[in-house]
C-alpha cells in the first residue's frame, strides 16, 4: 500500500474505525500510547549512531532543536542539525494537505533513515513523540546512558487525533507550584499528545498571576498565613512568558483561568472594594468556598475585570480565556443594592441571572480581542449567554445539549472520570485525596465515553483536572525550603499518573478503537518510561489473573505483573508484604482470601499498595453507602460525642437517611442527638434518643442538606454510649432519598 495516502477532512473521520481495526495487532506489539490510527510493519530496524544528522524545514527549527537536545542528553551525542537539508538521517518536514488533518503526521522508519511528515508543526512534534516511544526506554533519561543500542523497528505510522481539545487542568491557585514543576507537567502532557493546559491561577486561597496595575493582588493575595507558616507564591509576567515559550515548542497551549464571580476571595482580600460588603478578610489557610463574590453592580468591579483581562490577553497568545464561573453562592448579590439595581435595569428575574449578564459582558470584551471565553458549565446554566462560549462540563455531561441552543461548544471533564484529585482506589493506605466522589481507577478513567450529547457536534474534546485543595485541608504537604523538598510535587504526580495516560488515549483515539485489556498490556511497559522521566507515579497492584476454589474451600491465586519486569512480593498470613517478603513465582494457595496480600515492587523505595479485598456490604444495599463502623474500643460507657467523616456520602442537596445497624455484642449502643457539619459549619441537627442493638434492630435519622459544597469535608457527630458496657459492634450507612 502506498505511503502517500491523502486523508482529508471528513474522509479521515470516516476511515477511523476501519483503519484502527487493521492496525490493532501491530500497535499493541509496539506498545504505543495513545494508540495510533494506523501502523504498517516494515522489515528490519533503524539504528541511531553518533554520525546521524537531523534535517528540517525552516519552520521546524524549534522542533529539530528539541529532538537534538532530547536525544543528546540520553545518548551523549551532539547530533548535527541541517536546516533545509533534503537528505538527513532523520528528516522533519511540513506538508500541509498531505496528511489532511490538524496535528496529524506520518512517521516512516526504515533501516536507512527516518522521516516525520506533519500537517503542521504540532503534527511533526507528535510524530517525534511516537518515534521516541519506538526507541529503548533509556531515551527519556536526562543523563547519558551507556551500552544501549539505539534501535527502532521499521514501521510506517499514519496518525491524527480524534478531537482537537486534549487537555489537563493544573490547580496552582490552591497550592502554588514552582514554574519548573509546571514545565515538567507540560513535558509529561506533551509526551502523551495532550495539547491544552488550563492553569487555574485564581482561587479563594491564592492569586498567582502578576498584574502590573494591581500590585496588591500578588503582594497580599498570593500569600496565606504569617511568618514561618506563610504559604504561597506567584508567577511574574516574565515567568509566564517563559512557560508559554516552553509550551509552544511542545504544542501545548496554555489557557489562563481567571476565576470569577466566585473563588475570588484572594483578590477581595487585596482590594475589599471589589466585594458587595467591602469587608476586610484574610487569605484562607484552609480550603473553603467563600460566599463573597465580585460585586457585579459596581462599575469599578467591571473596570477591574477589564484591566485584569487586558493584561492577561497581552500575556497569553491562547485563543481562549477561561473565566471559571462555578460554585457561586448568590446570597451577597441578593442583598446588595448595587447588584439589585442591575437586576432591575436589565429586567432579570433573580440574582443568579446576574452571572449570565456578567458572562455576556466579559464574552463581548474578549470577542473584541479575538478571544473566546471558556468556563465551567455553570456559565451556560446561569442566565442567558448570547455570545458563543465554551463550557467545561464537570457535573452532568448530558447538559452539553444546552451548548447547542446559542451556538456554544463543550469540553467533557466529568468529575466521575476525569478528576485526578480523587484516589485511584479505596485501599487502606491510599494517599489523602478528595472523597466527595468515589475513587477513579485507571480502568474507569479509560472507560469514559466521548459522545456528543446534543443534536449536533459541539464537543471539542476531553480534559482531566487536578485540584490542589487537598494540600490545604489540614495535612501539611508543603516543601521545607531549606531541605529543597518536593513532596507536594511527588504527591501531585502520584495522583496524576498513570491516569494521564488513560486520558491521552480517551482524547486521541476513537472510542470504537479503544480496548482496556489492550491498553493495560501496553501501559505495563510505560512505567519504565515514567521512571526515566523521574515521574513519581502510583505503582499499580499486581493483576489477579485467576482466583479459584480448590480442595477444602481454599483459594488459589494466579497473578500477573502490572508493570513489565517488576517483582511481585506476597504474604499468606494476613500481614502486609514488604520488599523483603517472598517473591511470587507461581500460584499461591491460602485458606481465606483475607490471608493473601501482594505488592508490585519497582524499587526498594517505590512499590504499590497491597491487593485489597473490600468488605462485602451487598446485603446492606437498601441502606445506602457504607460510612463508618463502631467497635468496642470506640464506644464509651458514658454519653460522649462520636464524630466520623461522611465526605462523599453527602453528594448534593437533598434529603438523607443515616442508619446505624448493630452486628454483634452483649451490650446495646445508646444514641442521642445527631449533628451534620460541613467542615465546622452546622448544617443539620436531629434531636433524637434511640437504642441500637442486635435484638432491637436498626436506628435511623433523617436530615436535609441545602448548602452542599463540592470538595468540602462533611462530618457526622452523634451522642453515643454503651449501655452496661462497650461490647457492641455495628455498621453505619447513608442513603440519599429519591427526589
Amino acid at each position: 500500500m502506498k505511503h502517500d495516502i491523502i486523508l482529508r477532512g471528513k474522509r479521515l473521520v470516516a476511515l477511523l474505525v476501519t483503519i484502527c481495526s487493521l492496525s490493532t495487532a501491530w500497535a499493541g506489539e509496539l506498545n504505543l500510547i495513545p494508540k495510533p490510527l494506523r501502523v504498517e510493519e516494515g522489515e528490519g530496524h533503524f539504528v541511531l549512531t553518533a554520525k546521524a544528522t537531523i534535517g528540517y524545514d525552516a519552520a521546524l527549527e524549534e522542533q529539530a532543536e528539541y529532538l537534538q537536545q532530547l536525544l543528546g542528553q540520553s545518548t551523549g551525542w551532539d547530533l548535527t542539525l541541517k536546516p533545509e537539508a533534503r537528505k538527513a538521517t532523520i528528516r522533519l518536514e511540513l506538508k500541509p494537505g498531505e496528511v489532511g488533518h490538524p496535528e496529524g503526521y506520518r512517521l516512516t522508519v526504515t533501516p536507512k533513515g527516518i522521516t516525520v511528515t506533519g500537517e503542521d508543526r504540532g503534527g511533526v512534534f507528535y510524530g517525534i513523540q511516537t518515534l521516541l516511544q519506538l526507541f529503548p526506554t533509556e531515551v527519556y533519561s536526562d543523563r547519558r546512558q551507556h551500552d544501549v543500542v539505539w534501535s527502532a523497528p521499521a514501521v510506517t505510522v499514519y496518525d491524527a487525533p480524534n478531537r482537537p481539545w486534549r487537555g489537563m487542568m493544573l490547580d496552582v491557585a490552591r497550592y502554588f507550584y514552582h514554574k519548573d514543576f509546571v514545565k515538567k507537567y507540560i513535558d509529561m502532557m506533551a509526551m502523551y499528545k495532550l495539547n491544552k493546559l488550563q492553569l487555574h491561577l485564581i482561587d479563594d486561597s491564592g492569586w498567582r498571576l502578576e498584574i502590573k496595575k494591581y500590585p496588591r493582588l500578588t503582594e497580599v493575595g498570593a500569600w496565606a498565613g504569617t511568618d514561618a507558616k506563610r504559604l504561597g507564591g506567584y508567577y511574574t509576567q516574565e515567568d509566564i512568558k517563559e512557560l508559554i515559550a516552553y509550551a509552544q515548542v511542545r504544542n501545548v497551549e496554555i489557557i489562563p483561568e481567571i476565576e470569577f464571580p466566585a473563588h475570588i476571595l484572594s483578590a477581595i482580600v487585596a482590594y475589599p472594594w471589589l466585594s458587595c460588603t467591602g469587608l476586610q478578610h484574610e487569605v484562607p489557610t484552609q480550603h473553603f468556598i467563600s460566599k463573597d463574590l465580585l460585586c457585579v453592580g459596581k462599575e469599578s468591579s467591571i473596570q477591574f475585570l477589564r484591566d485584569i483581562l487586558d493584561e492577561t490577553v497581552a500575556l497569553f497568545p491562547s485563543a481562549y480565556i477561561n473565566i471559571g464561573g462555578d460554585e457561586a453562592n448568590y446570597v451577597r448579590w441578593e442583598s446588595c443594592p448595587h447588584c439589585q439595581a442591575i437586576i432591575q435595569r436589565e429586567g432579570l428575574k433573580k440574582a443568579s441571572d446576574l452571572q449570565g449578564y456578567l458572562t455576556n459582558v466579559v464574552a463581548e470584551m474578549m470577542k473584541e480581542k479575538n478571544r473566546t471565553v471558556v468556563g465551567w458549565e455553570e456559565i451556560l446554566l446561569r442566565g442567558e449567554v448570547k455570545t458563543p462560549v465554551v463550557g467545561v462540563f464537570w457535573h452532568n455531561v448530558a447538559d452539553t445539549i444546552e451548548a447547542t441552543k446559542t451556538g456554544h461548544k463543550a469540553i467533557l471533564s466529568p468529575a466521575t472520570h476525569m478528576y485526578f484529585d480523587f484516589p485511584e482506589s479505596s485501599t487502606p493506605g491510599e494517599v489523602k485525596a478528595a472523597t466527595w466522589m468515589p475513587p477513579i481507577s485507571v480502568e474507569k478513567c479509560y472507560g469514559m465515553e466521548v459522545n456528543d450529547y446534543s443534536p449536533e457536534s459541539t464537543v471539542l474534546g476531553v480534559q482531566g483536572c487536578f485540584w490542589s485543595d487537598q494540600f490545604i485541608h489540614g495535612t501539611v504537604l508543603q516543601e521545607i525550603d531549606c531541605l529543597d523538598e518536593n513532596r507536594s510535587e511527588n504527591y501531585a504526580e502520584y495522583l496524576t499518573f498513570p491516569r494521564l495516560l488513560a486520558l491521552s488515549e480517551v482524547a486521541w483515539t476513537p472510542q470504537a478503537a479503544r480496548n482496556y485489556p489492550d491498553f493495560s498490556y501496553r501501559l505495563a511497559t510505560h512505567f519504565a518510561r515514567l521512571d526515566a522521566k523521574g515521574c513519581h507515579y502510583r505503582v499499580p497492584e499486581p493483576h489477579i489473573e485467576k482466583m479459584e476454589t480448590v480442595d477444602n474451600g481454599a483459594l488459589r491465586f494466579t497473578l500477573t505483573p502490572a508493570i513489565d519486569q517488576a517483582v511481585i512480593r506476597y504474604t499468606t498470613d494476613g500481614s502486609y508484604p514488604t520488599v523483603h517478603s517472598p517473591i511470587y513465582t507461581g500460584p499461591v494457595t491460602v485458606a481465606d482470601k483475607s490471608d493473601f496480600h501482594a505488592i508490585t515492587v519497582v524499587t526498594d523505595t517505590h512499590y504499590s499498595l497491597p491487593i485489597y479485598f473490600a468488605p462485602d456490604y451487598s446485603a446492606y444495599k437498601p441502606y445506602g453507602e457504607f460510612t463508618a463502623e463502631w467497635k468496642p474500643l470506640i464506644v464509651q460507657t458514658q454519653k460522649a460525642p462520636w464524630r466520623f467523616e461522611c465526605t462523599g456520602k453527602i453528594a448534593g442537596n437533598g434529603d438523607y437517611v443515616i442508619t446505624f445497624i448493630p452486628t454483634k455484642g452483649e451490650n446495646s449502643l445508646q444514641l442521642g442527638g445527631l449533628k451534620l457539619y460541613k467542615r465546622d459549619e452546622l448544617l443539620a441537627e436531629v434531636a433524637q434518643s434511640s437504642t441500637s442493638d442486635s435484638n432491637d434492630g436498626t436506628t435511623a435519622y433523617r436530615f436535609s442538606v441545602d448548602a452542599f459544597e463540592a470538595g468540602t469535608p462533611f462530618f457526622i457527630e452523634v451522642e453515643a454510649w454503651g449501655e452496661g458496657g462497650n461490647d457492641t459492634s455495628g455498621l453505619v450507612f447513608i442513603r440519599k432519598e429519591a427526589q
